[in-house]
């Protein structure tokens, strides 16, 4: 309490802090060991099972920061942030008011029709741009072709990712890699129209940013309250699961308003577009900042 209290602390202060609550915890530990080791074997331990489970966390904990005080480091693989949820890890975002936000890390694609679909969903911090490869062939999977455009974050424009759509023909709206070429008379309406499409494409990948921000705003998206690591896990999935359907609600009302044999036609074609031929455009989109409640 004495070293909580001061408002600079040198770093031999804090070291002797860290020191004494690590001894205090592994004293308590050993009580804890020692009582459980008198128990017979066989005989069930006399403690529900949150709490044994808990039990387990703290020591691994302990272990953590036991190693990291030993080496004087401030990191390690795999770090336990929080008692209650083991499997929250930390994210080093860079962010001026966040630098450091705590939740699960996805990767999403929204097909041309508006349709998204979470295809990673992690609980450690990960390059989304190692991902592109195997979410468009999700894609090929789930539509039984590649898509002819692929628009993405720059920062899945690494060099491997557009080798890879280039064998396949899928076209990566993106600035080309190297130095910029230099403008002559011959080149310089090429380079204009280039420098558009790449800005029409930008445009186009709004909306995979504005399925986040109606799933953050009018689905608390940005506040998952669940402990378990699966129950998150359905239940970020069910929150898109709602907006897909809200798409294809507007798509049913829509095809109401025509005639009998108009919306019986127009409904087989939409059937067919929906699972054989499916809209051109694949945008691609990762996000974090999926919290919850994690202390």
């Amino acid at each position: 309490m004495a070293i909580a209290k001061q408002k600079r602390l040198s770093r031999k202060t804090l070291r002797r802090g860290i020191k004494q609550q690590l001894q205090y915890l592994r004293r308590n530990l050993g009580h804890i060991d020692q009582l459980l080791r008198e128990i017979p074997e066989g005989k069930r331990l006399p403690l529900p099972r949150w709490l044994l489970y808990r039990y387990w966390v703290i020591q691994h904990l302990y272990q953590q920061q036991w190693d990291m005080y030993q080496t004087q480091t401030n990191r390690c693989d795999n770090r336990i942030v929080s008692i209650g949820q083991p499997h929250v890890r930390p994210m080093v975002r860079g962010k001026r008011n966040k630098p450091v936000e705590f939740g699960a890390k996805l990767s999403v694609s929204l097909s041309g029709d508006g349709l998204a679909h979470v295809d990673i969903l992690r609980w450690d911090a990960f390059h989304e741009g190692l991902d592109l490869t195997a979410q468009v062939e999700t894609y090929r999977d789930r539509y039984g072709h590649y898509p002819e455009r692929v628009l993405a974050d720059p920062i899945y424009g690494t060099r491997s990712n557009r080798d890879y759509l280039k064998q396949r023909g899928i076209h990566f709206a993106g600035k080309p890699l190297g130095r910029p070429k230099q403008e002559t008379d011959e080149n310089r309406d090429q380079l204009k129209q280039a420098k558009a499409q790449r800005k029409q494409d930008y445009v186009q990948r709004i909306p995979i940013e504005g399925k986040f921000g109606q799933g953050k705003n009018g689905y608390g998206l940005n506040y998952i309250r669940a402990k378990r690591a699966n129950t998150s896990f359905a239940w970020i999935n069910s929150i898109f699961l709602v907006m897909n359907l809200l798409i294809l609600e507007r798509i049913f009302f829509a095809l109401c308003k025509s005639s009998l044999a108009g919306f019986i036609k127009t409904l087989r074609l939409a059937w067919e577009q929906q699972f054989f031929k499916p809209a051109r455009g694949f945008r691609l989109f990762s996000d974090c900042k999926f919290t919850g409640l994690i202390y």
